[in-house]
């Protein structure tokens, strides 16, 4: 028995870094500086002929498939409308959908077989891609497509199993479910949907230089996907991100998206369609990116640290709101002041990127950053939230103070995800926060009572380019 495969296309999406702008990019009046990272979501579509159906024992903890589950390129009986999902990094990590098509333009909804844990994001990349393909393709028949969803090491903390593997491959088994996996808080859900529909759509629609033809498309659908996925309209710097790379982010308006409606509803392929075409005059995308592909200056570098905690970024925002509505005069004020602290930072940063005399000297970059923390400190005492609390000062001011370290933040929505730091791009700066990391331990009570686990350097760095087209020798033994 085996797996049958006759055309694939392999797409990838980075993560991201909202390295100023937290909170404020909510905000259509305020502006974001983001950063694509080099650590990349990838996604494979491979058309299906399939002899019988896998299962999460068609995977091994190597994250090689079993000789009997093998995908070739043979002849075989082609089975319809049947989605397999394989997340080979992680134990069980096995989905199959059918696909349901509703009537009076519904549009098309992938239906999960089995008793198998969910995968939101999945699932809605899958439908909403296929809806759009459907309605814009001369054919409404999908076949059957086998999906394998791949992640660089970065985006999940290390593992005993991944730690005892000691693998130097990109891409490394976790031995562990995807929902035990801890995220570094990287963008995965961002970079996930946007490579899943990306690809899915170029597969379906396109030529392969489709990405570069209909890149704005694919961000308007990957938006679209994105907050059905989330169940709210968020501000969408990260699906920018992952689509375009670095820049800065002014957010759409989220009457844009609002009058979708739900998949099953009389007219969703109409609505989706005018949305991810941007032929709505009465919604036209309001979306701002500038500076695409943003470079650091030549001789720094970013570096992230995971802190082996994470926060839950939905909860955060809707408490930071809450304040803002309750105090506005306040809250405005501290708002503007961040605003022109971060716009001071990204037009330092800018000028030392494109000036080649105006090397070295980071002076001003590192002024700009602790007033921002500074603010973001008198954010979170306002909100009561843990924007920056108490644990993550003291890691980033003893960062900060290293010889090298110009100056570090707790990135987007803050908490206990990773955080950032801009260094000389040097390896003596390396070792230096290698040491710190290897031997620290907090000496405080935090103030939200929250807990740092081990400090770990990840390799992931700045990136600068968003979603691209990846070729499939590298995937070789994960497909």
């Amino acid at each position: 028995m085996s797996y049958l495969t006759s055309s694939a296309t392999a797409l990838s999406a980075p993560g991201k870094v909202l390295l100023s702008g937290g909170y404020l990019v909510l905000d259509r009046n305020y502006t974001g500086t983001v950063f694509a990272l080099d650590a990349r979501i990838h996604v494979i579509v491979q058309q299906l002929r399939k002899s019988h159906k896998p299962d999460a024992s068609s995977v091994s903890g190597s994250g090689q498939t079993n000789n009997e589950n093998r995908l070739d390129m043979d002849s075989g009986e082609l089975v319809e409308d049947t989605i397999i999902v394989r997340s080979p990094q992680f134990v069980n990590a096995v989905w199959e959908y059918g696909i349901q098509r509703h009537d009076n333009s519904g549009g098309v909804k992938v239906v999960q077989r089995g008793h198998g844990r969910p995968n939101a994001f999945v699932e809605t990349a899958l439908s909403y891609a296929l809806t759009y393909c459907g309605y814009v393709a001369d054919s409404k028949d999908f076949g059957s497509l086998a999906i394998t969803i791949l992640a660089d090491n970065d985006y999940y903390s290390e593992t005993a199993f991944s730690r005892a593997l000691n693998s130097p491959g990109r891409f490394v088994s976790f031995g562990v479910p995807l929902h035990e996996a801890h995220k570094t808080g990287l963008g995965s859900s961002a970079a996930l949907v946007t490579a899943l529909v990306s690809a899915l759509v170029i597969h379906r629609t396109m030529r392969p230089d489709g990405l570069a033809l209909g890149r704005d498309k694919l961000h308007n659908l990957a938006q679209a996907a994105h907050c059905a996925a989330q169940g709210k309209i968020g501000s969408g710097f990260d699906v920018a991100a992952a689509v375009y790379g670095s820049c800065l982010y002014r957010r759409f308006s989220p009457a844009v998206l609002e009058a979708i409606g739900d998949i099953g509803s009389p007219g969703f392929e109409e609505r989706l369609f005018a949305v991810v075409e941007d032929v709505n005059p009465a919604y036209p995308w309001d979306t701002e990116c500038l500076d695409f592909g943003m470079q650091l200056p030549r001789g720094m570098q970013m570096v992230l640290c995971d802190v082996e905690c994470g926060s839950q970024t939905p909860s955060m925002v809707k408490k930071v709101l809450q304040w803002r509505s309750q105090n506005q005069v306040e809250a405005d004020t501290l708002w503007d002041s961040l605003q022109a602290t971060n716009e001071s930072l990204r037009q330092e940063l800018t000028r030392l990127a494109q000036d080649p005399e105006a090397l070295g000297d980071y002076t001003d970059v590192r002024t700009y950053i602790e007033s921002a923390r500074d603010l973001i400190r008198t954010m979170t005492r306002k909100s009561g939230v843990p924007i920056e609390p108490s644990v993550q000062t003291e890691l980033l001011d003893a960062a900060s103070a290293l010889d090298g370290v110009i100056g570090g933040v707790v990135p987007g929505a803050g908490g206990y995800d990773a955080i950032v730091l801009l260094i000389r791009d040097d390896p003596s700066v390396i070792a230096r926060l290698n040491f710190l990391f290897a031997n620290w331990k907090s000496n405080i009570e935090d103030d939200f009572g929250g807990k740092i686990g081990q400090v770990r350097l990840l390799g992931v760095r700045h990136g600068s380019e968003g979603a691209r087209n990846e070729a499939l020798e590298q995937y070789f033994g994960w497909i």
